[in-house]
């Protein structure tokens, strides 16, 4: 009998030893126990497990990834607004792309330890792409702590528990990536050839705009924005550059 009964025991075992190893990573990465483990649980849950109901996925990370991506973008710009009172528009959107990229995040992921809660598909091709797959799990965890604890306290997580104590951002703002050459070589690594292309120039009264597009081959990859060409072309760059990753 107990034998017959050892498989469904172990499952609830392994179940309830899951719950209280994540509900310790969270009391130690934020400093509080969380209210509502299942939206956590929802953040670790890649697409590769997820089900489809009516044309909609559910039961994955995606949708707390798009809240956390928002959460996050807005905590940032607060940040480098107060702290570079006299810089421009540029400067403070370049530096927060910097940031809040998904390269950028999902290093910081690796660095938690978030990357090895990440509930997926081991036969799926998110596992060829595991920088993608922890930056948007980083995304959806901080989507998961607004959730559960509110935008004060993201704020003073995101701020003292992760930028803190993990980006030097003079090391940020000084440190010039230069993503226009990366996307360049990587299509040169494919037989291909990367072009951009300015498609739009805004000009108000104190402020211009430019919009590029970075194509592979004839195929448009991605568009970028910046107050000058050379930052749109890098904006474009930078952007596609997540999108080939993720398709990787």
């Amino acid at each position: 009998m107990a034998t017959f009964f050892s498989p469904i025991f172990n499952i609830f075992l392994n179940r309830d030893q899951k719950e209280k190893d994540l509900v310790q990573f969270i009391k130690l990465l934020t400093g509080k126990e969380p209210k509502n483990l299942s939206v956590y649980f929802l953040a670790l849950k890649h697409s590769s497990l997820s089900k489809q109901k009516n044309d909609a996925i559910i039961h994955s990370n995606e949708r707390l990834e798009f809240l956390g991506d928002a959460v996050l973008g807005t905590i940032i710009a607060e940040y480098l607004f107060k702290k570079y009172p006299f810089k421009d528009e540029g400067f403070l959107t370049e530096i927060r792309s910097r940031i809040v990229n998904g390269e950028s995040l999902g290093k910081l992921a690796k660095k938690i330890g978030l990357n090895k809660l990440i509930d997926y598909d081991k036969r799926s091709r998110a596992s060829f792409g595991q920088s993608s797959m922890s930056g948007d799990a980083m995304e959806a965890f901080i989507g998961a702590v607004y959730l559960d604890r509110g935008f004060k306290f993201c704020r003073s997580f995101v701020l003292e528990r992760l930028i803190e104590p993990h980006f030097d951002l003079e090391n940020v703002v000084n440190t010039d990536i230069n993503y226009k050459s990366q996307f360049i070589m990587f299509a040169q690594s494919k037989a291909q050839k990367a072009t951009f292309v300015i498609v739009e120039e805004n000009e108000a009264k104190n402020h211009r705009e430019f919009t590029a597009n970075a194509l592979i081959d004839t195929e448009i990859i991605s568009t970028g924005r910046g107050n000058s060409k050379k930052r749109a072309e890098q904006d474009a760059a930078r952007r596609g550059l997540e999108i080939l990753e993720s398709k990787q």
